[in-house]
């Protein structure tokens, strides 16, 4: 009996033994207010808004990668727009260019799917024709990747909207290769006239071509003279146009030349009189 009662008071002397060492574990300093072990999510969450905190502070951490990366995407959405002519244009990666032009030094842009390209024997084309060549991005880059291309850039929030070729003028005196440009011609009195019926495109702003049925195209300008008709094509609309047509600006003449539309182009001295699209 004296065996029993000794067995009971280890037991019991054990028991409370174990109770106090829980006790103070759960006490100790690695357990929050709510008893749950200080490893737990509350306190790795804190510690990690910490550590971004001493890393936004210090202006290092992802979170200053993620604020320079946005600060960069909004510079590029306010990107620079305007007109660069007399320009250099060299590669500087895939998709990426700069244009030196007089007076406003060198620019950075992009190119786009939609960018234009026209070539005259540089990028693209015969530099003997008449008539500028349309080129493709890859020809653009493998031209510049060779050496800067002479061209006139057309810029949008930093993106080309249009990169055209300028046509390499044969040296004084060198008595071949020379030809007069229609800017040239016009000046001095000796640009085209005459009436085309066929496709009008575009080649830049105020410059298209018109072809006739055998694919020969002319070069001619606009001037704020320039008479522009629409039946539906330029503007207008082919039910309520009348004879007379409809009276369209250049700029719609220009996004409906993008495409390409028939019609009546009447020139004088390399300057369009009258267009009147042939819907």
């Amino acid at each position: 009996m004296i065996n029993r009662h000794l067995r009971k008071a280890v037991l019991a002397s054990v028991a409370i033994t174990a109770g106090l060492l829980m006790t103070a574990c759960q006490s100790g300093p690695g357990a929050d207010a709510s008893g749950k072990n200080g490893t737990g999510a509350a306190a790795v969450a804190e510690k990690v808004s910490d550590a971004e905190t001493s890393k936004d502070s210090s202006g290092s951490g992802s979170s200053g990668t993620a604020n320079a990366a946005n600060a960069a995407n909004s510079a590029r959405s306010k990107g620079v727009s305007g007109s660069f002519r007399n320009g250099k244009v060299s590669y500087l990666a895939p998709g990426k260019y700069i244009v030196s032009a007089p007076g406003k030094g060198d620019q950075q842009f992009w190119v786009a799917d939609d960018t234009e390209v026209h070539g005259a024997g540089t990028i693209c084309g015969d530099a003997g024709s008449r008539v500028d060549a349309p080129c493709t991005l890859d020809q653009l880059e493998a031209a510049a990747k060779k050496g800067a291309v002479g061209a006139d850039v057309e810029m949008r929030n930093g993106v080309a909207t249009l990169v055209t070729e300028r046509r390499a003028t044969a040296p004084q005196g060198s008595g071949t290769g020379s030809r007069e440009t229609a800017v040239d011609g016009v000046d001095k009195g000796r640009g085209v006239s005459g009436t085309w019926f066929g496709n009008v495109s575009l080649l830049a702003p105020g410059k298209f071509t018109v072809s006739d049925p055998k694919g020969v195209e002319q070069q001619f300008f606009v001037a704020e003279d320039t008479d522009i008709r629409g039946y539906d094509d330029i503007c207008g609309d082919a039910g309520t146009a009348g004879r007379d047509g409809t009276k369209c600006t250049e700029e719609q003449l220009e996004t409906a030349a993008r495409k390409g539309f028939g019609a009546e182009v009447v020139i004088s001295n390399g300057i369009a009189t009258s267009i009147r699209d042939d819907h």
